[in-house]
C-alpha cells in the first residue's frame, strides 16, 4: 500500500510540475508573439520610440529582407537605426491590416526563435511575408534580436 501511494504522490507531483511549466510556456509565448506584434505596429505606425524600444540594442543584432529586388541587410543595432532613419522620417502611418499564420515559436531560457507568414493587406494587395524572429529576454521584457524576411505578393503580381 505504501509503494502505491508513493507511486500516486510521485506522479501527481509531475503532472503538477509539467502542468506549470507548460503554462509558463504557454505565458512566455503569448509575450513573444505580443513582442512581434508591437514591433510591426510601430514600424507600420511610423513610431520611431516604440520601435526602437522592440530591439535589443547589441552589436550582434541583424535584420535582412529578400525579395524580388534583392537582398538587403543591416548587421549590428547601430546599422539597424541609421538604416531606418529615412523610413521613420519620410514615412506616413500606414493603415495597412496584417494577418499571421504562426508556425513555430520555441523558448530557450532567456531565448527564443519564432518563424511565422505575414499576410499585410494594403490598397487591395496582400503581401506574403516568411518571417524569422530570434528574440532575447531582458529585463524580463522580450526584445528582438534578428529579423529575417522573405517578401512575395499574393493577389498581386508575385507569389512566394
Amino acid at each position: 500500500m505504501k509503494t502505491r501511494t508513493r507511486i500516486f504522490i510521485v506522479s501527481l507531483s509531475w503532472l503538477m510540475c509539467a502542468s506549470l511549466v507548460t503554462a509558463q510556456d504557454d505565458k512566455e509565448k503569448i509575450a513573444i508573439k505580443a513582442a512581434i506584434e508591437k514591433e510591426t505596429t510601430c514600424f507600420f505606425q511610423t513610431d520611431y520610440k516604440g520601435w526602437i524600444d522592440c530591439w535589443a540594442h547589441v552589436p550582434y543584432a541583424y535584420w535582412s529582407l529578400s525579395d524580388t529586388s534583392g537582398f538587403s541587410t543591416y548587421e549590428g543595432w547601430k546599422a539597424i537605426e541609421i538604416g531606418f532613419t529615412d523610413y521613420f522620417v519620410t514615412s506616413k502611418p500606414s493603415t495597412a491590416k496584417f494577418e499571421r499564420k504562426w508556425h513555430d515559436i520555441r523558448v530557450y531560457g532567456t531565448g527564443a526563435y519564432a518563424r511565422f507568414v505575414q499576410y499585410t493587406t494594403d490598397d487591395g494587395v496582400t503581401v506574403v511575408e516568411d518571417e524569422l524572429r530570434i528574440l532575447e529576454k531582458q529585463n524580463n521584457q522580450w526584445k528582438i534580436v534578428l529579423v529575417g524576411v522573405m517578401k512575395g505578393m499574393q493577389k498581386g503580381k508575385l507569389a512566394p
